[in-house]
């Protein structure tokens, strides 16, 4: 039927002028699946507008951080609040303390915390922080598996860097990635190589403990446990980026779903309500090595953001009413059981992985637990599934890498309307 998108189009050609791609991040510009992004306007609880008039579902919620919607009242309210009596200090401020005291009290492993403004500045300060802590440079991480554009972490690092077929950077020099050593996600053997070989050198296991850089990829049963044996047995920390899945498929993250306690978390996206904000945070022997406590230097000057901060704890107390969580595993498994229906009444090889609110459908022949098995999928259908399902309302992110993302917002009607789409779009 077509979409008007003359003026996104405009926009993206305006863009282009001043911004690198004509966006700000890249994944936005849509060279994984081609074609124009729409430039949204505005949003309002699992739907967003925009610059054309075009009305879509929103599966992409900011890539997670809106759990509760678009516009949220709560967190408007907190916002317009916080924003009266100041945006920026550059001192403490009492809200910073309750937002460390609300995410210690939700997961148990995160004794003490620190703030920044991002989940890669999150993981950055982490690694830093485990190099210091065990005197030791290397570590490891996972391939497909992202923790940010941090230098040492630009090394098959998934999400939009796979999508341009392109996970290491130029920029980034050979010297900084020395030491970063890659496994396979859910291949124990892999790691235990790597532990073999360099073990007395390893200072930590990075891994997104349900990995959503990849699309969503859960772990085998064992597969974290292992990591933590490993860790015990070579005196390494383990480090769960849980940016994604903290306050999202649970209310203590997925350590709270596995019972795998880490030595560090990274967190990001629900804990500022869609307000820009990160942190890190673990055991309190290691958290004081942190400056000025300790020696470990990392500083911010909007980290703590007032606004941010108020935002983070509307969300959380939000999400801590009664039966939060369990609307948020029905939806999700409403949208997986309809599209699972669907790939089979269609005849077309496929499978959906879930947990919780954040999904991905996979045009696969087999399971998908690994890196290779995202890759082996057929991908290449995935852009015209996208572009159908754009044209019919529904904002999907634009990669085959990307997990998908539900909120409280999201209604019968608006997962109908998903799977209407979808239907549509695998239909002859």
């Amino acid at each position: 039927m077509g979409l008007d998108l003359e003026r996104s189009a405009q926009l993206l050609e305006r863009g282009c002028r001043r911004l690198p791609g004509g966006v700000n991040s890249p994944v936005r510009a849509y060279r994984g699946v081609g074609g124009t992004p729409p430039f949204i306007i505005r949003g309002d609880g699992c739907r967003v507008v925009d610059e054309d008039g075009n009305h879509f579902v929103d599966l992409v919620l900011s890539y997670g951080p809106l759990i509760l919607g678009h516009g949220h009242p709560d967190v408007v309210a907190a916002v317009k609040d916080a924003l009266e009596r100041g945006t920026a200090f550059g001192a403490p401020t009492e809200a910073e303390i309750r937002l460390a005291e609300a995410i210690s009290e939700r997961v148990p492993s995160v004794e003490m915390v620190r703030l920044v403004n991002s989940g890669t500045e999150a993981t950055m300060s982490a690694l830093r922080l485990a190099r210091a802590a065990t005197e030791r440079d290397g570590f490891v991480k996972f391939n497909g598996c992202y923790h940010g554009h941090g230098d040492a972490f630009l090394v098959k690092a998934g999400s939009g860097a796979l999508t341009f077929g392109a996970p290491d950077s130029p920029g980034v020099p050979e010297s900084v990635v020395r030491d970063t050593l890659v496994a396979e996600f859910n291949d124990l053997d892999s790691v235990r190589r790597h532990f073999d070989a360099r073990g007395s050198e390893i200072a930590a296991i990075f891994v997104e403990p349900v990995a959503g850089n990849m699309g969503c990829v859960l772990p085998q049963p064992g597969f974290l446990e292992g990591l933590r044996e490993l860790c015990d047995d070579h005196g390494a920390l383990l480090v769960f980026d849980e940016v994604m899945t903290g306050f999202r498929v649970a209310r203590g993250g997925y350590q709270e779903i596995c019972g795998v306690r880490p030595d560090l978390t990274t967190l990001g996206k629900v804990i500022g309500g869609g307000l820009p904000v990160g942190a890190y945070g673990g055991r309190k022997d290691l958290m004081e090595q942190v400056s000025p406590a300790g020696e470990v230097y990392q500083a911010g000057t909007l980290s703590g953001n007032p606004l941010a901060v108020a935002a983070g704890l509307a969300a959380l107390e939000a999400l801590d009413r009664p039966g939060a969580y369990d609307a948020l595993e029905d939806a999700g498994a409403q949208l997986q059981s309809g599209l699972e229906h669907i790939l089979d009444e269609t005849s077309t090889p496929g499978c959906v992985n879930r947990q919780g609110s954040m999904l991905c459908l996979y045009f696969s022949e087999r399971p998908v637990s690994s890196f290779q098995d995202v890759l082996d999928s057929d991908r290449a259908r995935f852009t015209p599934f996208f572009h159908h399902l754009l044209e019919h309302g529904v904002l999907l992110p634009p990669s085959p890498f990307e997990a998908w993302f539900l909120s409280r917002a999201h209604d019968t009607e608006a997962l109908d309307e998903v799977l209407d789409g979808a239907r549509s779009a695998l239909t002859g």
